[in-house]
């Protein structure tokens, strides 16, 4: 069984920040520091998008909307990817879920919500 846990969201006035953590637990624990792993968020009315992703060797992708913005960032000796978010913007307000990418593995999502 894997489990993702995802915390850190919470309700932000904008150009606030908020720091997102995703702890992975379970039989992912022998595969998650060669996994790709990936933040993604569903605003209401809207299909789920990846917001960044970050590879095994480190290496990062973000979507546009929040480059400069997001950094995503992992630490595999304890099996957790984090999602810094600065500048918030009233437009990121979403779900954010955790993500082993090519997996059916998803975190229960937190709440992100920013105010204008």
């Amino acid at each position: 069984q894997v489990q993702l846990v995802e915390s850190g969201g919470g309700l932000v006035q904008a150009g606030g920040s908020l720091r997102l953590s995703c702890a992975a637990s379970g039989s992912i624990f022998s595969i998650f520091s060669i996994s790709t792993m990936g933040w993604y968020r569903q605003a209401p009315g809207k299909q789920r998008e990846l917001v960044a992703s970050i590879t095994s060797g480190g290496s990062t992708n973000y979507d546009d909307s929040v480059k400069g913005r997001f950094t995503i960032s992992r630490d595999n000796a304890k099996n957790t990817v984090y999602l810094q978010m600065n500048s918030l913007k009233s437009e990121d307000t979403a779900v954010y879920y955790c993500h082993v990418l090519s997996t059916d593995f998803w975190g229960q999502g937190t709440q992100v919500t920013v105010s204008s």
